[in-house]
């Protein structure tokens, strides 16, 4: 079994020496996503606003495999501030696809870019 890099263009490129994703074994371990815009490559304002393109960003990087939120079997969701967590709920909801996956949030010091929040994600390809 090889790795295979995934790279979508309607995310992000990465901002350091990662992939936007690495397929292996029919399991898809998406790198974190920020709320970059891809066009512009500029950090949106707000959380709301953040969360949306994260998760957005996230769902072009299952795409450039054929993946969907619906693959999704677990996801790890890191906040600047954890009293912002309704709100980003609230965004992810509208994303998740039932049954939702396994998902761990935690509050940590600092994200890259100062974002608010940065969403990873594991997908597996139905056989």
């Amino acid at each position: 079994m090889t790795r295979k890099a995934v790279a979508s263009p309607d995310a992000p490129a990465a901002i350091g020496p990662y992939s936007q994703a690495i397929e292996f074994d029919g399991f898809v371990f998406c790198s974190g996503q920020l709320g970059l815009d891809p066009l512009t490559g500029l950090l949106l304002d707000g959380i709301e606003e953040q969360a949306e393109r994260a998760l957005l960003n996230l769902e072009a990087v299952l795409a450039a495999v054929g993946l969907t939120m619906a693959d999704v079997v677990k996801i790890n969701v890191f906040m600047a501030d954890l009293s912002q967590f309704s709100m980003m709920n609230a965004v992810y909801a509208r994303h998740i696809v039932e049954p939702a996956p396994a998902r761990s949030t935690v509050q940590v010091a600092a994200l890259p870019r100062a974002a608010l929040v940065e969403i990873e994600a594991v997908a597996r390809r139905s056989s």
